[in-house]
């Protein structure tokens, strides 16, 4: 393969990046070993902006540092899985309570927008994957906590590794528009408590599909 062209930030940042869209590619499988060589000879670069790579990564969870054998793509067993989505639900279903009671009309109007793009995108599983995170996120920013962002952030980057495993599953696609439906619904009639329920219940759903 031909060299990847990289820009002048941080060499590092670059390749971790690369690295991470392969594995949520699955290009690069859960518990698979990482040639640090062969990836270093494929991108033109040295082994330490490699290995600086993969700290990044191995520090968000994606991936595993091995004693003597080196990096593999985090493998997720079900006690991850669970854990994942228990302080996800945790974290957004609080979000959902504070853009019920503080978001301006337009904030809403944003969310409603993205749930329309959603339903729009239920032939196009990947375009759905998207607009979803894009979705979660957008709430995340409306109600406003730098700190609950990045903790989310690195989470959805460790449930990404199995999410294909979930929303694949016959019929999920169409229970989680239905389970984003009811979300707005709560947060349009500005309804913190039930905002909060029906977060919580769109991530005990998704953990069932998951596991």
């Amino acid at each position: 393969m031909s060299a990847v062209t990289l820009t002048p930030r941080a060499l590092y940042e670059e390749v971790a990046e690369l690295l991470r869209q392969r594995i949520f590619a699955a290009e690069l499988e859960p518990g698979s070993w990482i040639d640090e060589m062969r990836l270093a000879e494929e991108y033109g670069i040295s082994r330490t902006p490699m290995r600086e790579a993969l700290k990044v990564l191995a520090a968000e969870g994606l991936v595993t540092m091995k004693v003597r054998r080196g990096a593999y793509v985090t493998e997720v067993n079900e006690k991850d899985q669970r854990d994942v989505y228990h302080l996800l639900s945790l974290l957004e279903s609080d979000a959902a309570g504070v853009v019920a009671t503080d978001a301006s009309d337009e904030q809403l109007k944003d969310l409603q927008a993205l749930h329309t793009e959603l339903t729009v995108a239920m032939a196009d599983r990947e375009k759905f994957f998207e607009v979803n995170e894009r979705f979660h996120m957008r709430l995340l920013e409306i109600a406003n906590n730098r700190w609950r962002d990045q903790m989310v952030a690195d989470l959805r980057k460790v449930m990404k590794l199995n999410r294909h495993n979930s929303l694949f599953k016959s019929g999920r696609l169409e229970e989680s528009l239905k389970e984003h439906q009811a979300i707005m619904d709560a947060l349009m009639a500005r309804d913190a408590v039930l905002s909060v329920q029906r977060m919580n219940e769109h991530f005990a759903n998704g953990l069932e599909a998951a596991i």
